[in-house]
């Protein structure tokens, strides 16, 4: 494992970020939003509330067309988690760009030595990998992987998780954008643990996991057939917040769910490859998924995605017709062969791990702070911070999240907004002190909107 090395990514922070515009969107990006919503419908929340036109990225900047320059906070909603452009993966798929663009399923070099590169990196018997173009293929493989290797035919899953936009994967989550019915017969939801809202406490208002599995237990036997295959999460919930579940959680899961013969599967789509200071975010909990799929980072911004299954399941492979047009593509299997090889070449996963203890601290003092700021967590870097009307009601406040969201734009600050929680998803190739400058952005921010809504 290599040594992080700073220099490739430092920002001189007298001059980032860099706003030219009065306006921010300024009139170019304003203009091409115009432009493109004549034609195209269904953007996302974050695009909406800020409707800026980026023309490119390197490293930990993004700039706009109108050449405002931001820093990035998000990886590109948790994608380029090497910084944008990072010139190794930038040159693994230009390569091929040039040489083989596609061989549908067929053997190529590249992507036999990604395959070994995944062997040899991702923990345990994880002995099958099969490449994809999206993380939604990647969860609907893993689904039949699950029927195919159990002969059951069911699925549980949690409310605010997200594991992509079709047909069954929709099935997992609680869609409420959707019309008409969302799930399969089949497909069941149940809570999972948020320890700053949690369902089930002890006497001393501490979250209880074992009232969740006990709730897991009478569930399965008096609401289900008794057909599950599997039980399917986030190890972190980015979609729903970055709510982190407290540490003998999954331990205690894949207890329960051996006894009953129900597999494991870890949609590491968004928490995988680094992002939280692990390629497996499980690892974190010493947990083995028996299904995981990694996805976002795993390309660095190529569509590139895998599902990964256990050795004991692995001949399910073979049931599903598990190959598809475009995944293990050559430009794709050289983008993540790539990034497997940066994080280990800069030492990418300590640098995770330490940025994680600097935002920690940061963060340490924000809920006595502020009064609108309920909770703060962090798992590497992967950070969410929530905002409350009321600390003791916990009531969501969705007009600061909001507020707080474009301010923090406006100030040069790029990332992602949830409702009335902020999710943060810096590159992991960060030097500390533009970490640390994105945070003062933050907490401008913060005291802004709580001097604006609360006087």
């Amino acid at each position: 494992m290599g040594t992080y090395n700073p220099a490739p990514y430092e920002l001189d922070l007298n001059y980032y970020p860099h706003l030219v515009t009065k306006e921010i969107p300024g009139p170019k990006s304003q203009e091409l939003h115009a432009r493109a919503a004549a034609h195209y419908r269904g953007i996302s929340g974050q695009v909406r509330l800020f409707p800026v036109a980026f023309e490119r990225g390197q490293g930990c900047m993004l700039e706009d067309v109108d050449g405002n320059q931001y820093i990035d906070f998000s990886s590109g909603i948790y994608v380029t988690t090497l910084g944008h452009c990072h010139p190794k993966v930038s040159e693994a798929v230009a390569t091929y760009a040039r040489k083989l663009m596609n061989a549908h399923d067929f053997t190529t070099e590249v992507k036999v030595k990604l395959l070994e590169k995944m062997a040899a990196t991702l923990p345990g018997d994880l002995s099958n990998y099969q490449l994809y173009d999206s993380g939604t293929t990647a969860v609907e493989a893993g689904l039949r992987t699950c029927r195919a290797a159990t002969g059951k035919h069911e699925f549980i899953s949690c409310f605010m998780d997200f594991h992509g936009k079709s047909g069954h994967s929709i099935g997992l989550a609680r869609m409420t954008k959707f019309s008409g019915p969302t799930r399969a017969p089949g497909f069941y939801l149940v809570p999972r643990p948020d320890p700053y809202r949690p369902w089930w406490t002890r006497e001393d208002g501490s979250l209880d996991t074992e009232k969740y599995l006990e709730f897991y237990d009478k569930f399965i036997k008096e609401t289900t057939t008794g057909q599950i295959a599997a039980f399917v999460l986030e190890p972190i919930q980015g979609w729903g917040g970055s709510i982190i579940p407290p540490d003998d959680f999954f331990p205690k899961l894949k207890k329960f769910l051996e006894e009953r013969n129900i597999l494991l599967f870890a949609d590491e789509v968004l928490t995988g490859m680094g992002r939280t200071g692990k390629y497996l975010c499980m690892e974190h909990w010493n947990v083995l998924p028996d299904v995981v799929t990694l996805g976002k980072g795993f390309g660095n911004g190529f569509p590139c995605t895998c599902m990964a299954v256990r050795k004991p399941y692995a001949d399910a492979v073979d049931k599903i017709s598990a190959s598809t047009s475009y995944g293990g593509n050559p430009m794709a299997c050289a983008a993540a062969l790539a990034s497997f090889e940066v994080i280990e070449e800069e030492g990418l996963l300590d640098h995770a791990m330490h940025l994680e203890g600097l935002f920690k601290k940061r963060m340490a003092d924000w809920t006595t702070k502020f009064k609108i700021v309920g909770d703060t967590r962090c798992k590497g870097c992967l950070l969410g911070v929530e905002l409350v009307k009321d600390k003791a009601t916990k009531e969501p406040f969705e007009e600061a999240g909001k507020m707080v969201y474009q301010k923090a734009f406006r100030k040069g600050l790029a990332w992602i907004p949830a409702g009335h929680i902020l999710r943060m998803s810096p590159p992991i190739v960060m030097p500390d002190d533009v970490a640390m400058k994105a945070m003062d952005l933050i907490e401008e921010a913060i005291a802004e909107t709580e001097k604006t809504l609360l006087g």
